[in-house]
Parts: C-alpha cells; sequence; structure tokens
C-alpha cells in the first residue's frame, strides 16, 4: 500500500538532521528544465504568475538562480521528509515521531507529489523551492505543469505500485497535486480518505485541520505499518474516528466533535 502526500510552501532548512541517510529524486532532469525556465523569468512575472507577493517573488529568483540541482546532503539540500512544514508536516511531524526504522518505511510507502520533482521519496534531498502544482508555468509546447508531467508520473506510481507487489494507492493529496495524476490509469484501488470537523451542527472540511489531519493518516499509516486499507479505520488521532455512515469503500471519511482539536 502506498499514499501520497502533497508538498507544503513553507520550509524548514534550519533544523538539526537526525540522519545523514539519503536519495537522490528520480526526475532530476526534468526538474532541470523547469529551473531553466524560471531562470528566464523577471520578478515581476514570477509575482503576476505565483500570485504571491514581491518580497516572495525575490525570494524564489533568488532560489531559482541559485539552484544547482544537488544530489548530497548540505546547506542548501536536505531531504524532502525533514524539509517541508506545512499543515499537513505538522501532523505527520517526521522530526520528533519517526524513528530510523519509520522513515525507511516510508520510503518504500510515501510518496510526496511536488511541482518541480515530480515525484518525492522521503529521503530525496531537496533544495528550497516554491512551485506549486497549479502554476501556470510554460514550458516549450506545455502551457502548465499538468501538461508538462503528462502521464509521467502515473506511470512512476503504476512502476512503484509494481515493485512492492501493492494493489491499493491512498490518496491524502490536495486535488491541486492528485489532478496530476490519471486516476483510470493507476494500476490498482485509489482510496482518498476526508477528515471533517463539527461546525454549527454539520461535518465540514476545514482547511487547517484537514490538511494536519492528512498529515496525522500518513503518520498513522507508517508507525503502524498499514497494509490492508481496512486497518484505516482504525486511525484515531486527535479525536477523529471513522464514520461509517458518511463513508464508502473508496472514501472513507473521519469525523471530529467539537472542542476536540489536538
Amino acid at each position: 500500500m502506498i499514499h501520497l502526500l502533497s508538498p507544503a510552501k513553507s520550509l524548514d532548512f534550519d533544523s538539526d538532521l537526525p540522519t545523514k541517510d539519503h536519495s537522490v529524486p528520480q526526475n532530476l532532469e526534468h526538474s532541470q528544465k523547469l529551473i531553466k525556465k524560471l531562470k528566464t523569468l523577471s520578478k515581476k512575472k514570477l509575482r503576476e504568475m505565483m500570485s504571491i507577493s514581491q518580497d516572495l517573488a525575490n525570494v524564489n529568483a533568488d532560489r531559482y538562480q541559485m539552484w544547482e540541482g544537488v544530489d548530497q546532503l548540505s546547506e542548501r539540500g536536505r531531504q524532502a521528509i525533514y524539509a517541508f512544514k506545512g499543515d499537513v508536516y505538522l501532523g505527520l511531524q517526521a522530526l520528533t515521531e519517526f524513528s530510523p526504522s519509520d522513515v525507511d518505511y516510508a520510503q518504500d510507502h510515501l510518496i510526496i507529489l511536488s511541482g518541480l520533482y515530480g515525484v518525492l521519496r522521503p529521503k530525496d534531498v531537496i533544495e528550497p523551492y516554491r512551485l506549486e502544482m497549479g502554476t501556470q508555468l510554460k514550458v516549450g509546447r506545455k502551457k502548465n505543469l499538468y501538461e508538462f508531467w503528462g502521464d509521467q508520473l502515473t506511470n512512476t506510481i503504476n512502476e512503484r505500485l509494481a515493485d512492492g507487489n501493492d494493489e491499493v494507492l491512498i490518496n491524502l493529496a490536495s486535488n491541486e497535486y492528485f489532478k496530476v495524476l490519471d486516476p483510470k490509469k493507476i494500476k490498482g484501488k485509489v482510496i482518498s480518505p476526508e477528515f471533517k470537523d463539527a461546525k454549527n451542527g454539520q461535518y465540514k472540511f476545514m482547511s487547517f485541520y484537514g490538511k494536519k489531519a492528512r498529515g496525522l493518516m500518513s503518520r498513522f499509516i507508517i508507525k503502524n505499518r498499514i497494509n490492508d486499507p481496512a486497518d484505516l479505520k482504525g486511525f484515531d488521532l486527535e479525536g477523529y474516528r471513522y464514520n461509517v455512515e458518511l463513508s464508502s469503500d473508496s472514501n472513507p471519511v473521519f469525523t471530529r466533535e467539537e472542542n476536540q482539536a489536538g
């Protein structure tokens, strides 16, 4: 069983690393093509294209100019699982919660989708960057990143499923990132858990809590070595419980009552 996460905009390249064990991203030659294009764009164009402040555009323009495609740990390169620190990774807590054997397990069972890197394994070394999958970056005849990556990431995931004799893909990625894949071509069953919090008598997806819950579910899968999707129903971190009435086989729903946020 393999599961997917999205990356994060916010990064941590300062915390001490618990291990020097690392791997090299599989799609670096494609990342080089994207960086080559990004280096040609003005800071004003980056700001407009990415809908960010000028200060953030300046930071990211500098990142692109400095990007080298490193394949070793350095001041500018660290493992993906320790580099991201957004809401999802607040739930994952790899730096504090994962043993070396947990990271080894994650290496074989977790894929992080990335606008710049395509697919990332947890130990893959990355440099600081920001490039969301939904960015309308034109590269050659490809008008955006979805067209740029095409079927390549779907094919890579199918290879991973085949290598591990896995038949199930757990989708914990956001819609923006999962859209880069073609579900009809995935050679396995796709299961997309949902996380909802009670608000005024109704269960709703609440962005911060829902994103954090995806990370919590990833941690639950990794720490407990979950290989059977039926065992996902036991997920109970920070007050979430499986809701049989709202769930289906492909969309298990986990709900939490008000005032139970961890």
